[in-house]
């Protein structure tokens, strides 16, 4: 284990000493959401806060990188929401999740977070397997929090090549309690048929089930006490002890941010001109883009050959209006990257014509 990661653990630990005085009530539900990038795992998260439910949900976001944006894409709920951008949260952030669980649960004590209930999002490259161990890791977590599913976002247009190619896509799908499949809408249905046919050979004790940004039911994401530690048990005997874990070193991320206004029409030129010439390459990009001319934050998504883009609510008066964009891929040539971003700055012979602007998706 690296010094980082024991510096987490310790930390973790000193926390859950830190106070004896335990609150009544049972432990608190916690959904963990996963999925590969791009999947679409924040439109599923979106989605469940925006639900009249009644429930009030803490999330915890982990991106892959030293800095995310799912944060800005979510600012317009009214939940609790915890950033982990240090690295992945199945591996030397695993003692940094029990400290902000054990932190969250302290809070929850005192009054000053309300919530009855976890989500989890994970970095679309995290291997759920260490990330669930925490809840039995741990004997203050295991007693504050219990685990109640698994669910896995799987894109099904790209789902196939992503389970060959990746063990992190094909761990997401066995341990899943829920699978989700997304993006059936531009796949042929031949296609859609031969991932499902795969997801089942994967996971046979799994519900399958297709979703259009997002929609379904709640009542088959939250309190379904899905968990089975005896099946996991099975799928990985040493579920409770191992620590292995690896990433593709290929694949890395890296953050393009400017605080100038964009031009739209540059901006359109030049993600079209990246997914030309690297689309199979770039696994997942997203941003939050400051458009000239435009008082909305504009939310930039993409993976491989497709990309979407949509209006945010308004830059609030004392925000600092910046570009923030996150290209996660596998040997992406990042000097070119940033070299072409700066002809998307906008001059002053820029509209301010938001007009301009290419909405919907592009493929």
């Amino acid at each position: 284990m690296s010094t980082k990661a024991d510096a987490a653990k310790k930390a973790a630990e000193k926390e859950a000493q830190s106070w004896g005085t335990e609150p009544t009530g049972g432990p608190i539900p916690v959904t963990i959401l996963t999925g590969f990038l791009g999947a679409g795992k924040t439109t599923l998260l979106n989605r469940i806060l925006r639900e009249n439910h009644g429930e009030k949900i803490a999330v915890i976001e982990n991106e892959f990188g030293e800095e995310g944006v799912d944060n800005e894409i979510l600012a317009d709920t009214k939940e609790q929401i915890v950033e982990m951008n240090n690295g992945c949260i199945c591996c030397t952030v695993r003692g940094d999740l029990i400290r902000i669980l054990n932190s969250l649960y302290k809070r929850r004590a005192k009054g000053e977070f309300n919530f009855t209930r976890v989500i989890i999002e994970t970095t679309g490259m995290a291997d759920p397997a260490p990330v669930a161990q925490t809840f039995f890791a741990d004997e203050k977590v295991n007693e504050r929090y219990l685990l109640d599913a698994v669910v896995t976002v799987v894109d099904a247009k790209h789902g196939l090549t992503q389970l060959k190619d990746f063990s992190e896509a094909q761990q997401q799908v066995a341990f899943a309690d829920r699978l989700l499949v997304s993006k059936t809408d531009v796949t042929a249905e031949d296609e859609t048929q031969k991932l499902m046919e795969r997801l089942r050979k994967l996971n046979v004790r799994a519900p399958i089930k297709k979703v259009n940004f997002g929609e379904t039911p709640i009542q088959d994401l939250l309190d379904i006490r899905g968990f089975n530690l005896n099946a996991i048990l099975e799928i990985q005997p040493d579920f409770l002890t191992s620590d292995d874990h690896e990433h593709h070193d290929e694949v890395h991320s890296f953050v393009i941010k400017s605080e100038k206004p964009l031009d739209v029409r540059k901006v359109d030129r030049y993600i079209g001109s990246l997914i030309n010439l690297y689309g199979e390459q770039m696994l997942r990009y997203k941003g939050i883009l400051y458009i000239k001319g435009e008082p909305r934050r504009v939310v930039f998504q993409g993976v491989h050959m497709m990309a979407g883009f949509d209006f945010a609510s308004e830059w609030p008066d004392d925000a600092k209006k910046e570009s923030t964009i996150v290209f996660i891929g596998r040997k992406l040539p990042e000097p070119l990257f940033r070299e072409l971003f700066e002809d998307c700055i906008a001059t002053d012979e820029t509209p301010d014509d938001p007009k301009a602007y290419a909405q919907g998706r592009v493929e």
